[in-house]
């Protein structure tokens, strides 16, 4: 099939690539033209693990391509799939700015497709709130008189893990009115949903719904995966109260088949793309139908107050009185992980940069290491920390250590000369890597989420 993927950030790129391996041919259209030559070159502009790889293959291959211009593809194209950003406005809805742009330019450019050419299929893949397939149908309309139709296929990708997420998909939703529209989008993904390791989409992998649906089950989804978090991380925090260990309590409760085990890992709060800007668009949508959402009200202000609970464990470990100016000043403090979560290098809505903040604010010097999200955050925040190119050299004679990101390299460090590195053998680990009472033998004052804190 023929596809125009419009937008070449994170889930446009993916898209392509993943498409392409499908077997399609595909013309990837972004109006940044800087981006597009790099892509032309096979140069990745984001990391993701095998991505760049992907689609150098079908760059070389040939049927992968990059443009600036959507009029190069739409003549004959069978479907066109809107990746463009959405970001969040001021009153915490998302901005279809773009996602209405690129709408008109759809239909402005659908003069050039025969009379008689079957329907083109337009797709918002990105994340919309409930009700842009009939504004995008409408702004399409509005430009042409070419048959079309609008079709909701929100993404359900995990950074880190976006390709398996793709190609081997735990469920694909598909909001449509036409057998046509069905037929186009089955075919896309059927690469992905049939075959001897995958479910046939009739055994209950393919969902088809009405447009609405399908948008609302993209921010339902992520909803009730941030509820999980700050649900589990408030546990955490009244387990260390208790003297519990949040651990045995995750496993436990896991096992029940009601529950699961997914998601329910404590730690600094949740960041990223997806989570924090999808909660606020949902809870605009609420309010606009006079429904308040209580609940996830709650989720947002638990994760807010949780991206400072490394902060406050080192504040209340180094004895910060309220009203010090610069308590900590002459302490140096070394930071491993800047990303949100492992396997990217995204720092949007990173614990690790209001970390950098804090610890700056109390007049205290920041060395920091990350394996990818180094270059993002130099850009971000400048030279206010110092930046270490391994993670030993950001240890070296740092007061303690603080660990932001679940990154497995940190995991298999060794804790004996890492111990040497530091002034002192104390950790704050907001990822749980290590287990307190291991710790506690080798030497070390650690702190942890939902575990207490232990001494040598």
């Amino acid at each position: 099939m023929k596809v125009l993927v419009i937008g070449s950030g994170y889930v446009g790129l993916v898209a392509a690539a993943c498409f392409a391996e499908g077997g399609n041919w595909i013309l990837g259209v972004d109006v940044d033209a800087a981006k597009v030559a790099r892509l032309q070159k096979g140069e990745c502009p984001i990391f993701e693990p095998g991505l760049e790889e992907l689609f150098k293959k079908h760059l070389e291959a040939g049927n992968l391509t990059f443009s600036t211009d959507m009029k190069d593809g739409i003549a004959h194209a069978d479907a066109a799939f809107i990746c463009v950003g959405t970001p969040q406005s001021e009153d915490g809805s998302a901005d279809l700015k773009f996602v209405l742009a690129v709408a008109a330019q759809i239909g402005q450019a659908m003069a050039l497709r025969p009379k008689d050419a079957k329907p083109l299929i337009v797709v918002d893949k990105s994340t919309v709130p409930v009700g842009t397939a009939a504004r995008v149908h409408a702004a399409i309309a509005a430009e042409t008189d070419r048959a079309f139709e609008v079709v909701s296929n929100p993404e359900f990708l995990r950074e880190g893990s976006a390709l398996e997420d793709f190609l081997k998909p735990d469920r694909v939703v598909v909001g449509c009115q036409s057998n046509h529209a069905e037929a186009v989008m089955k075919a896309l993904y059927a690469p992905f949903l049939e075959g001897p390791q995958r479910v046939d989409p009739k055994g209950g992998k393919w969902f088809r719904m009405d447009p609405a649906s399908a948008e609302m089950t993209k921010y339902a989804a992520n909803a009730m995966l941030a509820l999980r978090i700050s649900f589990m991380n408030e546990m955490a925090r009244l387990a260390e109260a208790v003297g519990a260990d949040i651990d045995h309590v995750k496993v436990a409760i896991g096992a029940d088949h009601r529950i699961g085990p997914a998601f329910l890992n404590p730690g600094p709060g949740f960041g990223g793309s997806c989570f924090p800007k999808d909660l606020q668009a949902l809870l605009r949508t609420g309010r606009e139908h006079g429904e308040p959402l209580l609940t996830l009200s709650a989720t947002v202000e638990a994760n807010r107050q949780q991206k400072q609970v490394l902060l406050r464990k080192l504040k209340a470990h180094f004895g910060v009185k309220a009203g010090d100016p610069a308590p900590l000043k002459g302490k140096r403090f070394a930071l491993w992980g800047l990303a949100f979560k492992a396997n990217t290098d995204d720092t949007r809505e990173s614990m690790a940069i209001e970390l950098i903040d804090g610890l700056i604010a109390l007049g205290s010097e920041v060395i920091v290491h990350d394996f990818e999200a180094m270059p993002p955050v130099r850009a971000k925040i400048g030279d206010r920390v110092i930046y270490a190119e391994d993670p030993m050299k950001a240890a070296k004679g740092a007061d303690a250590l603080l660990i932001a990101t679940e990154w497995a390299q940190y995991k298999a460090s060794d804790l004996e000369a890492l111990g040497a590195a530091l002034k002192a053998k104390v950790m704050f680990d907001g990822r749980n890597l290590f287990r307190p009472e291991a710790m506690a033998k080798a030497g070390w004052t650690y702190h942890s989420i939902g575990r207490g804190s232990v001494k040598p």
